[in-house]
Protein backbone atom coordinates (compact mmCIF):
# COMPACT_ATOMS: atom_id res chain seq x y z
CA UNK A 1 0.00 0.00 0.00
CA UNK A 2 1.08 3.35 -0.42
CA UNK A 3 1.09 6.66 1.02
CA UNK A 4 -2.53 8.43 0.88
CA UNK A 5 -6.37 6.72 1.23
CA UNK A 6 -6.56 3.32 1.54
CA UNK A 7 -9.13 1.16 -0.04
CA UNK A 8 -10.83 -0.30 3.20
CA UNK A 9 -14.59 1.02 3.32
CA UNK A 10 -14.46 3.12 6.58
CA UNK A 11 -17.97 3.59 5.89
CA UNK A 12 -18.68 0.31 5.81
CA UNK A 13 -16.67 -0.73 8.74
CA UNK A 14 -18.19 2.22 11.01
CA UNK A 15 -21.82 -0.07 10.54
CA UNK A 16 -20.60 -3.12 11.85
CA UNK A 17 -18.94 -1.59 14.57
CA UNK A 18 -21.90 -0.17 15.35
CA UNK A 19 -23.92 -3.09 15.35
CA UNK A 20 -21.12 -4.56 17.40
CA UNK A 21 -21.39 -1.71 20.05
CA UNK A 22 -24.99 -1.64 20.01
CA UNK A 23 -24.74 -5.43 21.34
CA UNK A 24 -22.43 -4.15 24.08
CA UNK A 25 -24.64 -1.68 25.16
CA UNK A 26 -26.45 -1.64 28.33
CA UNK A 27 -28.80 1.51 29.66
CA UNK A 28 -26.11 2.36 31.54
CA UNK A 29 -23.45 2.16 29.32
CA UNK A 30 -20.96 5.68 28.56
CA UNK A 31 -18.96 5.63 25.50
CA UNK A 32 -15.64 7.10 25.67
CA UNK A 33 -14.04 8.07 22.60
CA UNK A 34 -9.94 8.15 22.11
CA UNK A 35 -8.66 11.18 20.77
CA UNK A 36 -8.96 11.99 17.65
CA UNK A 37 -10.59 9.19 15.54
CA UNK A 38 -12.16 6.95 18.31
CA UNK A 39 -13.73 10.34 19.43
CA UNK A 40 -14.67 10.98 15.94
CA UNK A 41 -16.30 7.56 16.30
CA UNK A 42 -17.69 8.27 19.88
CA UNK A 43 -19.77 10.86 18.71
CA UNK A 44 -21.90 9.30 15.70
CA UNK A 45 -21.98 5.99 17.37
CA UNK A 46 -23.87 8.19 20.14
CA UNK A 47 -26.21 9.67 17.74
CA UNK A 48 -27.05 6.73 15.80
CA UNK A 49 -26.94 4.23 18.75
CA UNK A 50 -31.13 3.80 20.30
CA UNK A 51 -29.62 3.96 23.57
CA UNK A 52 -28.86 7.71 23.05
CA UNK A 53 -25.46 7.28 25.64
CA UNK A 54 -23.66 9.79 26.99
CA UNK A 55 -19.82 10.41 25.61
CA UNK A 56 -16.85 11.08 26.97
CA UNK A 57 -13.21 11.81 24.93
CA UNK A 58 -10.11 10.92 26.72
CA UNK A 59 -6.43 11.88 25.35
CA UNK A 60 -3.41 8.88 25.86
CA UNK A 61 -0.54 12.21 26.28
CA UNK A 62 -0.28 12.49 29.86
CA UNK A 63 0.40 8.30 30.56
CA UNK A 64 2.06 7.61 27.49
CA UNK A 65 5.21 5.17 27.96
CA UNK A 66 7.00 7.66 24.95
CA UNK A 67 5.98 11.17 26.21
CA UNK A 68 9.75 12.23 26.19
CA UNK A 69 9.37 11.48 22.10
CA UNK A 70 5.99 12.44 21.55
CA UNK A 71 5.20 15.52 23.98
CA UNK A 72 1.66 16.32 24.25
CA UNK A 73 -0.37 15.94 20.73
CA UNK A 74 -2.91 18.14 19.13
CA UNK A 75 -5.57 15.37 19.68
CA UNK A 76 -7.23 16.85 22.45
CA UNK A 77 -8.03 16.85 25.90
CA UNK A 78 -9.94 14.16 27.93
CA UNK A 79 -13.39 16.14 28.30
CA UNK A 80 -15.36 13.57 30.77
CA UNK A 81 -19.28 14.69 31.41
CA UNK A 82 -20.33 11.81 33.89
CA UNK A 83 -18.95 10.11 36.67
CA UNK A 84 -16.43 7.45 36.09
CA UNK A 85 -16.77 5.99 39.54
CA UNK A 86 -19.02 3.12 39.36
CA UNK A 87 -19.07 3.46 35.57
CA UNK A 88 -20.04 0.71 32.45
CA UNK A 89 -17.38 2.19 30.47
CA UNK A 90 -17.06 1.04 26.45
CA UNK A 91 -13.70 3.03 24.77
CA UNK A 92 -13.89 3.24 21.02
CA UNK A 93 -10.94 3.77 19.31
CA UNK A 94 -10.30 3.52 15.66
CA UNK A 95 -7.13 1.20 15.07
CA UNK A 96 -5.62 -1.12 17.69
CA UNK A 97 -2.23 -2.06 17.02
CA UNK A 98 0.50 -2.41 20.04
CA UNK A 99 -2.09 -1.42 22.66
CA UNK A 100 0.53 0.91 23.99
CA UNK A 101 -2.31 3.77 23.71
CA UNK A 102 -4.94 1.85 25.46
CA UNK A 103 -3.32 1.37 28.72
CA UNK A 104 -2.24 5.35 28.52
CA UNK A 105 -5.93 5.41 28.35
CA UNK A 106 -7.26 3.67 31.15
CA UNK A 107 -4.31 4.95 33.48
CA UNK A 108 -5.93 8.36 32.16
CA UNK A 109 -9.77 6.97 33.14
CA UNK A 110 -8.36 5.67 36.59
CA UNK A 111 -7.25 9.38 37.53
CA UNK A 112 -10.94 9.98 37.30
CA UNK A 113 -12.15 7.17 39.18
CA UNK A 114 -12.27 3.66 39.12
CA UNK A 115 -15.06 2.25 36.62
CA UNK A 116 -16.91 -0.88 37.53
CA UNK A 117 -16.00 -1.76 34.13
CA UNK A 118 -14.39 -1.42 30.80
CA UNK A 119 -14.40 -2.56 27.37
CA UNK A 120 -13.17 -2.09 23.72
CA UNK A 121 -14.39 -1.35 20.59
CA UNK A 122 -12.46 -0.66 17.97
CA UNK A 123 -12.51 -0.02 14.06
CA UNK A 124 -9.81 -2.00 13.34
CA UNK A 125 -7.35 -4.37 14.98
CA UNK A 126 -4.57 -4.45 13.20
CA UNK A 127 -2.45 -6.99 16.25
CA UNK A 128 1.18 -7.41 16.27
CA UNK A 129 0.83 -6.28 20.11
CA UNK A 130 2.96 -5.33 22.55
CA UNK A 131 0.74 -5.18 25.65
CA UNK A 132 -1.58 -7.50 26.45
CA UNK A 133 -4.45 -5.56 25.03
CA UNK A 134 -7.69 -7.45 23.06
CA UNK A 135 -10.47 -5.64 21.64
CA UNK A 136 -13.88 -6.74 22.69
CA UNK A 137 -15.33 -5.98 19.48
CA UNK A 138 -13.30 -4.86 15.85
CA UNK A 139 -14.93 -4.44 12.95
CA UNK A 140 -11.77 -5.52 10.89
CA UNK A 141 -8.36 -7.04 11.78
CA UNK A 142 -5.60 -7.41 9.25
CA UNK A 143 -1.92 -6.94 9.55
CA UNK A 144 0.40 -4.29 8.03
CA UNK A 145 4.04 -3.72 8.47
CA UNK A 146 5.23 -2.54 11.18
CA UNK A 147 6.46 1.17 10.27
CA UNK A 148 3.34 1.62 8.61
CA UNK A 149 0.52 4.06 9.81
CA UNK A 150 -3.15 3.76 9.39
CA UNK A 151 -5.48 6.24 10.87
CA UNK A 152 -9.19 6.91 10.47
CA UNK A 153 -9.63 10.82 8.79
CA UNK A 154 -12.85 12.72 8.40
CA UNK A 155 -13.90 14.36 5.06
CA UNK A 156 -15.22 17.44 4.43
CA UNK A 157 -18.51 16.21 4.44
CA UNK A 158 -17.85 14.41 7.46
CA UNK A 159 -17.71 10.86 6.24
CA UNK A 160 -15.02 8.78 7.13
CA UNK A 161 -12.12 7.29 5.22
CA UNK A 162 -8.34 5.81 6.34
CA UNK A 163 -5.24 7.28 5.75
CA UNK A 164 -2.03 5.58 5.28
CA UNK A 165 1.55 6.20 5.76
CA UNK A 166 4.63 4.69 5.46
Amino acid sequence: MKHGQVALDAQALYLSLLKGVEALMSAQTKLVGITSGGAWLAQRLAQDLPQKPMVGTISSAMHRDDFDKRGLSDGGQTVLPFEVEGADILLIDDVLFTGRTIRAVINELFDYGRPERVRLAVLVDRGDRELPIQANFAAASFSLQKEQTLALALDDKGGFHFSLEN
